[in-house]
């Protein structure tokens, strides 16, 4: 049976794809693993999806069948027990729907972090006051306690921009995310404050769509793109909609997604304009 979980962390998700790389090279079928767990073959293609956890009986037996053996066991198995351990974000396991867990996985672990944003400052870059707006209007019916624990989440996000080795964000922002009435005047001159606070940090780098660009490629909707350090991982889109999100693996998806976010980057305001851009708006707030 599937395990009940919040959903997969990116270590799951690299040793399900190291064990498949290991059932084809060892040549065994779905069937074969299947037969060695006394489980279906959907139970191993989840398993190798990372879409139930990884027991660690099963992958013994996996490994064995195999024909792994030795130091290269133990190291594998370490790495399970390393999978399998829950993450910091499941302590808001309350205010964070299964499809948002991966992403905070997939964030946590990336070295490149692009993103595009339509509608509101990146998460990554949100001031408390900010957030709480916005929360509050995404979920007017949400009592205060639960509020403040989506804004102490996205808070705890934003630590990994400021941990050793942090990964680049490069971000799009539209213009009129910035011009536009997120709570009173105050929570919008201490946003924009912290924008320009940021395109002062070595890893950050922010560009403003103006309104003077007209048209331009990523105009469908916002989405993240996630690039890792980790071989086996490849890049992966994040796509979110109002009651579910979409990742995107698939190379043809990734390369538009990349072609887009390039195209757009070109089109966007010098990244070296940016914070005269933010004070311009500054001063008008």
């Amino acid at each position: 049976m599937a395990e009940a979980r919040s959903g997969p962390t990116v270590g799951q998700i690299v040793l399900g794809m190291r064990l498949r790389d290991l059932r084809e090279r060892a040549g065994r079928s779905f069937a074969d693993a299947a037969r060695a767990l006394s489980v279906n073959a959907t139970t191993v293609r989840r398993m190798e999806k990372a879409e139930v956890g990884l027991k660690p009986l099963y992958v013994k037996a996996l490994l064995e069948l195999y024909g792994v053996e030795g130091a290269e066991v133990a190291s594998f198995m370490e790495l399970v027990e390393e999978a399998n351990r829950p993450g910091w974000w499941q302590r808001f396991r309350d205010v964070t729907p299964d499809w948002f867990s991966l992403y905070v996985s997939l964030e946590g672990e990336a070295s490149l972090i692009r993103a595009y944003e339509p509608h509101c400052v990146p998460g990554l870059l949100q001031t408390p006051d900010y957030a709480r707006v916005l929360f509050r209007t995404g979920f007017p019916g949400a009592p205060a306690e639960e509020i403040e624990r989506r804004v102490d989440l996205r808070m705890a996000r934003q630590e990994l921009l400021r941990r050793p080795r942090a990964p680049l964000l490069w971000a799009v922002v539209e213009e009129h995310v910035l011009r536009r009435r997120v709570g009173s005047p105050a929570v919008m001159r201490a946003q924009v404050d912290r924008l320009i606070e940021a395109t002062s940090l070595p890893n950050v780098t922010l560009q403003i769509m103006p309104l003077s660009a007209g048209p331009h490629p990523g105009m469908f909707g916002p989405f993240q793109l996630f690039r890792f350090e980790i071989p086996e991982l490849p890049d992966i889109i994040y796509a979110e909609g109002l009651t579910g999100a979409a990742y995107l693996d698939e190379r043809p998806d990734t390369v538009a997604y990349l072609e887009v976010l390039d195209r757009m980057g070109a089109q966007a305001a010098p990244v070296q304009d940016t914070a005269a851009i933010l004070g311009d708006i500054r001063k008008e707030l």
